[in-house]
């Protein structure tokens, strides 16, 4: 295995918290939402960060599927993570929903490749087998 490189973060306090990256450009608080979102909206959650890291990796992994299926312009594309935080009997577990807007590929094309995409993103991979990964394709009606 070769490693391509790393990102360190620190986090003191929990959910209840701060976080801050080596580097400094990450320096913000953190604080568990309720039911009804978040009750600073200067802080954010380990769930946003997800987000914001599993749309943005899944969206690099269907740029890389799209050259192999020989998909020259994904045009607009965007993807959108939502990251669901649970509880059962068991305990807390998250679960991951990825819509896929491909505004310019048909829909198995577009099925093709967020399949393809979910097969080599290294955050698809890491959450495989562990935590529920909902697909959804969205296209220009």
């Amino acid at each position: 295995m070769k490693t391509i490189f790393e990102s360190t973060a620190t986090n003191t306090g929990g959910r209840s918290g701060h976080v801050k990256s080596e580097d400094g450009f990450l320096d913000f608080d953190i604080s568990m939402p309720n039911s009804k979102g978040k009750t600073n909206p200067k802080t954010t959650n380990p769930e946003e960060l997800f987000a914001a890291a599993y749309s943005t990796c899944f969206a690099g992994a269907l740029q890389v599927v799209a050259k192999n299926h020989d998909v020259k312009d994904l045009g607009d594309f965007s993807v959108t993570a939502t990251i669901a935080f649970n509880t059962e009997e068991e305990g807390a577990f998250l679960e991951a929903t990825l819509d896929a807007y491909l505004p310019t590929v048909d829909k198995d094309t577009g099925e093709r490749l967020i399949n393809a995409a979910h097969e080599i993103c290294p955050y698809s991979k890491a959450t495989r087998d562990n935590i529920t990964v909902h697909l959804n394709l969205l296209l220009d009606e």
